[in-house]
């Protein structure tokens, strides 16, 4: 317990800041899920699931009195969906036990879909905004309900094996650092610029990877 108590109420001060060091341990293992994701690798999953379970207590700010009473409703709410999602992407990359470690083969998704994700991310945006906004989350609610709407389809697509997962994320992290600053998360802002950079690099890996799939079999049908 006492490992629990000090992780809960460790605080980070730089300057006139209060940092809770739950919030950077969550976005570390954001981070290394991140990583285990690019390299397609099972663990990915439950890293991911112990950071979202961290920063749901973060983002919730009032609720469990952290020096930062802003509650971002729709950063905590997609922690819960993280944890749902990213129980479903485990079973399905953990589905094929002839090939463990690395279980999914990059695909790019087909225009319809490509066409389905574009119309989710408005629409979703444009739904969840008032209802986020009545709820009493953080100015500007849009940006709040666009990061939400974003990460379920992006964990969905990682957990599909889709290329475009990696670009959904870089759509979330444009909007998403400035929101996180603006908000006085400055640990989980600093770590979303990271992965701003991050998913370009997961983007190109994955690419690469989808074209080495498709080179053999180009080369078979031209001999």
């Amino acid at each position: 317990m006492g490992l629990i108590d000090w992780l809960f109420d460790a605080q980070l001060h730089i300057g006139d800041q209060t940092i809770l060091w739950r919030e950077v341990v969550g976005n570390v293992f954001g981070l290394l899920s991140a990583l285990g994701g690019m390299r397609r690798k099972v663990w990915a999953w439950p890293v991911g699931i112990l950071g979202n379970a961290l920063l749901l207590t973060v983002f919730l700010g009032s609720a469990f009195g952290t020096p930062n009473p802003v509650n971002l409703l729709g950063q905590a709410g997609r922690q819960i969906m993280f944890i749902v999602v990213s129980v479903y992407g485990w079973w399905r990359w953990s589905r094929r036990p002839e090939t463990p470690g690395a279980v999914v083969e990059p695909q790019w998704a087909s225009w319809p879909v490509r066409a389905l994700l574009v119309a989710g991310m408005i629409g979703g945006t444009l739904v969840l905004t008032p209802i986020f906004r009545a709820l009493g989350s953080y100015e500007p609610v849009w940006s709040d309900a666009w990061i939400f709407v974003g990460s379920l389809l992006a964990t969905y697509g990682m957990a599909k094996g889709w290329v475009e997962f990696w670009l959904l994320w870089v759509a979330v992290d444009v909007v998403g650092v400035p929101l996180l600053f603006h908000s006085g998360y400055y640990a989980s802002g600093v770590m979303y610029g990271f992965y701003g950079a991050f998913t370009l690099i997961g983007f190109f890996v994955w690419k690469r990877r989808n074209a080495s799939i498709l080179r053999p079999t180009v080369e078979t049908v031209g001999a």
